[in-house]
């Protein structure tokens, strides 16, 4: 009954705030200075009459008012239309489709490495604390979170497939190979994944330092050494234990910057993802599909956090409604 109601009240909050991200897209797209039949055209649009161009745009119903532009997409929305797109001549849905589960790969398996990482190493700098370990490691997480994810990613490929080439620079296959195969595809996502876990490990590394750190005080773990416990069961079962409880919330509030990495990292390594797409919509300015998948990436931040909320509550039987005992 508590996650009835924990889902009940996220979707409450949860469709005016994607109305309210809808329209600021259609807001924004009409106050943009660029014009999407030129950017459309091109090099053509120098010769194409205004009589022409009048119509592509009478066509696409971008010279309509911004309220009806918007209750136009918005109906058509419900009925599972959300248009073509005008840079691929592809219907967006086709377009997600074909690429929504690269990116998941992506995402899992940067997941799971980022959560491998972020626990042992932030587990391993407090039970080291103040030692060479602990500065070298918290070091490191502080320059990897002020570095920028595509900077990361650059110096990736400039280490790992530039000069050492153990691994290749980007895309899911090599030029000569005809079809995707396992080994093929393992080695192209090493690098995307690693990078993006890493970009994404710091905080969690940080956190956990500090965290087992405070719980290390607590009554409840001198009394586990004082019993004669061993030291690793001490670390792992109780001290980690309790200091991760908070942790699943903060995981949640994270999820917009691990949205933003992935779109880079995408990028960077021409990756056929839904969140490197965004670029390319963006650069465009091929609204529909723009508009689709910032609609994507804030389901996607609404969900991470309800996930959240429903995990808090199975860890914390004492948690009623909204995490709030």
């Amino acid at each position: 009954m508590t996650w009835l109601r924990i889902i009940g009240w996220r979707l409450v909050f949860s469709v005016p705030l994607l109305l309210a991200v809808t329209f600021g897209m259609f807001v924004l797209a009409k106050a943009s200075p660029f014009d999407p039949v030129r950017q459309y055209l091109g090099d053509r649009a120098m010769v194409t009459s205004p009589e022409i161009m009048a119509e592509i745009r009478a066509n696409w119903g971008v010279d309509r008012p911004l309220l009806e532009q918007y209750t136009t997409w918005l109906g058509n929305l419900l009925q599972g239309e959300l248009g073509e797109s005008r840079s691929l001549r592809l219907p967006v849905t086709q377009v997600i489709g074909e690429r929504l589960g690269w990116t998941l790969l992506v995402v899992g398996c940067a997941l799971v490495v980022m959560l491998a990482i972020g626990l042992v190493l932030g587990t391993l700098a407090a039970w080291r604390r103040d030692s060479w370990l602990d500065r070298a490691l918290t070091g490191g997480a502080f320059a990897t979170e002020a570095a920028p994810v595509f900077w990361v990613g650059l110096l990736a490929i400039w280490v790992f497939a530039v000069s050492l080439g153990w691994l290749p620079a980007g895309g899911l296959t090599d030029a000569a190979a005809t079809e995707v195969t396992f080994t093929g595809l393992l080695r192209h996502l090493t690098l995307p994944v690693l990078v993006l876990a890493v970009s994404q490990s710091s905080w969690l590394l940080l956190y956990v330092r500090e965290s087992v750190i405070g719980v290390l005080r607590e009554d409840f773990v001198l009394g586990a050494r004082a019993r004669g416990l061993r030291e690793r069961t001490v670390l792992v079962r109780h001290a980690l234990r309790s200091a991760l409880l908070p942790f699943i919330t903060i995981m949640g509030a994270r999820v917009p910057e691990l949205v933003t990495g992935v779109i880079l990292v995408e990028a960077v390594f021409a990756l056929p993802g839904v969140a490197g797409t965004t670029i390319k919509a963006a650069l465009a300015v091929d609204f529909p599909l723009l508009a689709a998948l910032t609609l994507l990436a804030t389901i996607a931040v609404v969900l991470g956090n309800l996930l959240a909320d429903l995990a808090y509550t199975l860890a914390d039987p004492r948690v009623r409604v909204l995490g709030v005992s």
